[in-house]
């Protein structure tokens, strides 16, 4: 038991790894749809490549989406509404005809004319309420036929055949004229704008039941296949029918394959194939990034933005798999790029396709647009930190999207015509979601302790806060530290290294020196040396000291860990030479590890570089005639010197990169100290 403890305890980097590879498989099986998975590719206008295809088993025709959209929009538009009458209405009319008539007209009128205005008036209401009077215009057509309730019974009549309160006026006045009695169409307009009340009401409820019984009973399949008869044959063109056929058949398939108990058997094979495909991004990450695999942080960030993405996919799909391509799946190289490099953002937006092409409908189509997309991506985006960038990549990425799914449309459909413009609508979504990678960066920063390009950027800045106190307190270390950056920039540009990591590297690896400036030379204005009146230990401490002051100041001003390496390493575990021989020659006894910085030594190619071009550039200084010839053989003693003393050993950097940098700090320090011609005066 304390022996698989100590195993643990020793590999606990690596089970870490393995826990994350299984719980990531775990989640993602998790999110896939259980039911089988078809084994032939339907692509439509294309020709059928495998074998002569026989029905496995009996099966209905489905009707494809568009088919059956339009009977239910055939049965809405067919449908005859309905619409209450409602006889209270006319009996509390019919009680009050006689109180408003008596109203109306008065006692001269009601003796000379009264029977027959009252035989009017009674003969108008019978036939305007035997037609009803309309609540609410509904728009519909004049000819249009609907059903007028009465009671339990229904009887059809024309829509233009109800009167319209709004036409009621005319109505009136019509009748009125054509009895003769236009002497007293006043009167009688407002007899029956006082009398008459609306009494047919749209009944919206019954409507919309019996639209819902008819949509219950669409048949959603056309004819059927039965067993052992041919569906298509190798070489036929899959359109028409035959498509229609083939996706009834893989409906059927991956129905009767979750029904008949295989659900453990599909859940075995997802699991084989997802930990394969993760496997081998963490076998890739291992072979070609092995600084980014002993970093279970970096890991952790990889599979965590696959997760996400493959989440919010399947999250779209189960609610409409129309909306697939609103996700920014680009989003996932575009992080990656800006953490780590193009490579293996490139590599885990390939694998991560792959996962979803197990989910997505038309996955070849989905597979090839979301690749190109991601090369794309990975081509046009150089600098993220530079927003027109970040624009102009959106842009071209759209533009990928829309091309290639036109192409794909005109070789399936054979026609421009069938181009469905709300998916290239979600393409141009997509591109602009695409530009929240900005802030989602700067998340994961927080989050994970990461440092992008785009941070580097800011830490790059001469007018921050810590620089310009730098510039304040030490100004002559400040002009080193910016010698230096312009030598270790030029240097990892050659090599192919990280420049913008390397140059904010070297603004900040001596802060430590704001501590005591006036013990480093080059901040020394005076005649006057400190060290004078120190011990050459006690002088070698302060000098060794720089660079544990410098993580303190760092820290305390929250720069991110992948600076302070810069800090921690740039003198590596060489010793203050000076001060040993000043003490060897008191004490021959001494000890170099005495006068030695505590190290480590560089484990990057960017640190490397830092530790070669601060030593060189400083060293510059004690040149007091510098030739092309002293520079050159300058330079190749203090890097020569570094690497006999094993400085470079953890660092991933060749003997070719090193000759490189040699040759770019020789050419450097020759132009610094290039000789100038002497003007006459």
């Amino acid at each position: 038991m304390a022996k698989f403890v100590d195993n643990l305890y020793k590999n606990q980097a690596l089970f870490f790894k393995i826990m994350l590879w299984a719980l990531s498989t775990v989640f993602i099986v998790y999110l896939f749809p259980k039911g089988g998975k078809f084994k032939y590719e339907i692509t439509k206008g294309k020709p059928w490549q495998y074998e002569n295809l026989y029905a496995p088993f009996n099966f209905a025709i489905l009707k494809t989406d568009e088919e059956i959209a339009s009977e239910k929009e055939d049965i809405r538009q067919k449908q005859i509404p309905y619409y209450n009458y409602d006889n209270k209405v006319v009996e509390e009319v019919s009680d009050n005809i006689a109180k408003v008539f008596s109203a109306t007209f008065n006692d001269s009128i009601k003796r000379t004319e009264g029977n027959q205005l009252l035989k009017f008036t009674n003969t108008t209401f019978q036939d305007i309420y035997e037609k009803g009077i309309l609540q609410e215009i509904d728009g519909l057509a004049e000819d249009r036929l609907v059903f007028l309730k009465k009671g339990n019974a229904a009887v059809e009549v024309e829509y233009g055949s109800l009167i319209k309160q709004s036409e009621l006026r005319a109505y009136i006045k019509n009748k009125v004229k054509r009895a003769n009695l236009s002497r007293y169409e006043t009167e009688f307009v407002e007899l029956f704008f006082d009398l008459v009340k609306p009494n047919v009401i749209a009944n919206e409820t019954l409507t919309r039941k019996e639209i819902e019984s008819k949509l219950q009973d669409i048949s959603y399949t056309r004819g059927s296949v039965t067993k052992g008869s041919r569906i298509i044959a190798r070489g036929e063109v899959v359109e028409g029918d035959k498509y229609k056929i083939l996706n009834s058949l893989k409906a059927e398939f991956e129905s009767q394959v979750w029904s008949q108990s295989s659900y453990y058997w599909v859940i075995f094979g997802y699991t084989i194939l997802v930990s394969l495909a993760l496997l081998m991004l963490l076998l890739f990450i291992k072979k070609y990034r092995i600084e980014i695999f002993e970093n279970n942080t970096q890991i952790t960030f990889i599979f965590f933005n696959v997760l996400v993405m493959v989440l919010l996919t399947t999250l779209v799909v189960k609610y409409n798999p129309e909306f697939v391509y609103l996700v920014p799946l680009c989003i996932l190289p575009l992080t990656l790029k800006a953490f780590f490099d193009a490579r293996l953002g490139l590599f885990t937006h390939v694998i991560t396709v792959l996962l979803l092409g197990f989910i997505v409908p038309n996955s070849y189509e989905y597979m090839f647009l979301q690749i190109l997309a991601g090369i794309v991506t990975i081509l046009t985006v150089s600098e993220l930190y530079k927003r027109a960038n970040l624009f102009i990549s959106v842009a071209q990425i759209t533009l990928v999207y829309i091309l290639a799914y036109f192409a794909f449309t005109i070789t399936r459909e054979g026609t421009v015509t069938a181009m469905n413009w709300e998916t290239i609508l979600y393409f141009v979504t997509c591109g602009l979601a695409t530009l929240f990678v900005q802030p989602l960066i700067y998340a994961f920063e927080k989050v994970f302790g990461m440092v992008s390009d785009m941070s580097l950027l800011e830490l790059s800045d001469t007018n921050s806060k810590l620089l310009k106190k730098m510039s304040n307190t030490a100004p002559g270390t400040f002009h080193h530290s910016l010698n230096v950056a312009n030598l270790a920039e030029a240097a990892a540009n050659e090599i192919g290294a990280n420049a913008m990591l390397v140059r904010v590297g070297a603004l900040y690896h001596d802060i430590g020196k704001m501590k005591n400036p006036t013990y480093f030379t080059e901040n020394q204005t005076t005649s006057v040396n400190p060290h004078n009146d120190l011990e050459p230990q006690e002088s070698a401490n302060v000098i060794i000291d720089h660079v544990l002051d410098g993580i303190e100041i760092a820290k305390k001003n929250k720069l991110p860990d992948r600076i302070i390496d810069f800090i921690r390493t740039h003198h590596g575990t060489s010793s203050v030479y000076y001060f040993y021989m000043q003490e060897k020659k008191t004490n021959e006894d001494a000890d170099v590890s005495d006068f030695s910085y505590p190290g480590p030594i560089p484990f990057s190619k960017e640190t490397a570089i830092l530790m070669m071009s601060d030593s060189v550039e400083a060293a510059s200084k004690s040149l007091k005639e510098p030739t092309s010839t002293l520079i050159d053989n300058f330079v190749e003693k203090i890097i020569n010197k570094q690497m006999d003393e094993g400085q470079f050993l953890n660092a991933n950097i060749t003997f070719k990169e090193i000759q490189t940098i040699k040759k770019v700090l020789k050419r450097k320090l020759n132009n610094i100290y290039h000789l100038r011609i002497e003007y006459p005066e």
